[in-house]
């Protein structure tokens, strides 16, 4: 799937957490639908930590920049990849994201970007999982609110493991849509601040 480059203005921290990229046709599919994107940043957190050592500092400072940060990952055991977890104790560290001198990260916006193995009647009462889906938000949502970031509606990929290739190319349109979306009002708001 290749899409055309595209103009954007103001810069997204696109965290992007899949222990076997490779692997995952979705993650692919969804992170090649939007890494061309003029001002998105891709961090690929398994690729750039193999050893789970994390460059604090350089992180930090990519999100510094951003006026979007995005967490695409897969849902692994209805949580984050173990990587990214780790990411957020020592990236959203006390006194810089959050707590007494900690707002590095207030009024910036966050997306999730999560992708499902199971399918969305997997995520029911009553289903494989015994809950709807909404119930595995909030700790996610709570993480990005806690740090001052404004929270979007997630773009969820259920049933990853199984959507066909129009499938994957209608999704990862309409991500690359979203973030051109977010990008012209954030340029149209800093014109008006202007």
């Amino acid at each position: 799937m290749r899409y055309r480059p595209a103009r954007m203005p103001g810069s997204i921290a696109l965290i992007y957490a899949h222990p076997y990229p490779n692997r995952s046709r979705a993650g692919r599919a969804l992170l090649s639908a939007v890494s061309d994107l003029e001002g998105v940043k891709v961090r690929s957190l398994y690729e750039r930590y193999p050893d789970f050592s994390i460059d604090v500092e350089a992180e930090q400072r990519v999100l510094t920049q951003a006026t979007l940060v995005v967490w695409q990952h897969p849902v692994f055991w209805y949580g984050p990849p173990p990587l990214l977890s780790l990411w957020f104790e020592k990236v959203l560290a006390r006194g810089w994201a959050y707590g007494k001198g900690g707002d590095a990260l207030r009024s910036k916006s966050c997306l999730w970007v999560p992708t499902t193995g199971g399918d969305l009647d997997a995520y029911r009462e009553g289903g494989m999982h015994g809950h709807p889906f909404e119930k595995f938000v909030p700790p996610i949502e709570q993480t990005a609110r806690f740090c001052g970031m404004n929270w979007l509606d997630p773009v969820i990929l259920h049933g990853s493991h199984r959507a066909t290739d129009e499938t994957l190319r209608e999704r990862g349109l309409a991500y690359r849509q979203q973030l051109q979306r977010f990008a012209r009002v954030a340029e149209s708001a800093a014109e008006v601040r202007a």
